[in-house]
């Protein structure tokens, strides 16, 4: 049996580096040897068993970038060498929400990496059809940012964002300060950060926020003033957190709308003033992960280096370290992404 090393989570809180089989390869997979896979929100989830608890052990990991190790019989347009990325949402590929690509509410969808065996490993398997080339010359810490680029992609393009549209991100962590870059590339203005640890206040102002609030009691204030009275026409909320939302509704206009993209708990809600959401003809718009043609626009903005991406680059652990990694996550806030490189 050939075996490889790979970091599963065996319980929340609980990680074993072993040497586990490498995945069996059906006739349109692809073997992928995995050079860099970053610690995702979600990752940090399933590690305090917050989410997912069900699917242990399980090895996590789905910002991933490597190389073609092997490919299946039926995979013609890949060859062992290149350097890919992968869509990690694997759909039937034939129910009413694939068909529209919506494929995270396909009925059998899962994720690499979150419902089967992801990037924490040497190797991972990937159906060909979600496997994307990637360029030579972008280095490995910057492809592995490609599936979260693609998540504010695709949130982006759920909101409907346009140009100078006014925009309010509520949490600038690592999703939050790629949110501010895409409402930056869009010409969103202005944009209006609130973020309450200084290190990532800090570091939101350098990604293009015009305003960043960090007490939270001026915050409705603020969006007032930058926007007419009116209050903005977007609000991202990029925590999830059940409070955060209730906020986000309170500082959209009239016609405005929020963004929804941090995930809560299953059971957290908010009040919902349903009169004043039809008279105001206000709306809410949900998404969670980049899919499809969002990879791609991803991968493509990347390479073009239209994203700061410095200050998700600089730390680094090994495989064998990956407990250390999660331990010391929460006390480094300055720190926006940590990747694993195997």
């Amino acid at each position: 049996m050939e075996t490889m090393q790979a970091a599963v989570l065996v319980a929340p809180k609980r990680f074993e580096v072993r040497a586990v089989a490498v995945p069996a390869l059906g006739p349109d997979d692809v073997l992928i040897r995995v050079d860099r896979c970053g610690i995702c929100g979600t990752d940090i989830h399933m590690f305090n068993g917050h989410y997912a608890a069900d699917m242990l052990p399980l090895i996590p990991g789905h910002e991933f970038t490597g190389t073609v190790h092997r490919v299946g019989e039926r995979v013609a347009n890949l060859q062992p060498g290149q350097r890919v990325v992968a869509d990690i949402n694997i759909g039937c590929g034939h129910c009413f929400f694939c068909r529209r690509h919506e494929v995270l509410n396909c009925a059998e969808v899962r994720q690499v990496g979150i419902h089967r065996d992801g990037g924490f490993a040497e190797y991972v398997a990937v159906p060909g059809r979600l496997v994307i080339p990637a360029p030579d010359d972008v280095a490995p810490q910057m492809l592995a940012l490609t599936e979260p680029v693609a998540c504010v992609v695709r949130a982006a393009r759920k909101a409907d964002v346009r140009f100078g549209q006014s925009v309010v991100v509520l949490g600038a962590g690592p999703i939050g300060n790629l949110h501010i870059q895409m409402m930056r590339l869009i010409g969103a203005a202005p944009i209006i950060a609130v973020e309450l640890t200084p290190e990532r206040a800090t570091l939101a102002e350098l990604a293009g926020a015009d305003r960043v609030v960090s007490d939270p009691a001026t915050t409705e204030a603020t969006v007032r003033a930058m926007t007419g009275g009116r209050g903005a026409d977007i609000v991202i909320e990029s925590v999830g957190n059940a409070a955060l939302y209730a906020r986000a509704f309170e500082l959209i206009r009239p016609g405005g709308h929020v963004a929804a993209f941090g995930i809560t708990g299953p059971q957290d809600s908010v009040p919902l003033k349903l009169l004043d959401t039809v008279l105001r003809e206000n709306s809410v718009k949900g998404s969670v992960a980049g899919m499809g043609e969002d990879m791609h626009d991803a991968l493509t903005l990347l390479a073009h280096k239209r994203f700061d991406t410095e200050p998700f680059t600089g730390s680094t652990y090994p495989l064998d370290s990956i407990q250390e990694a999660f331990e010391t996550l929460k006390d480094r806030p300055g720190v926006l992404k940590t990747q694993i490189e195997m």
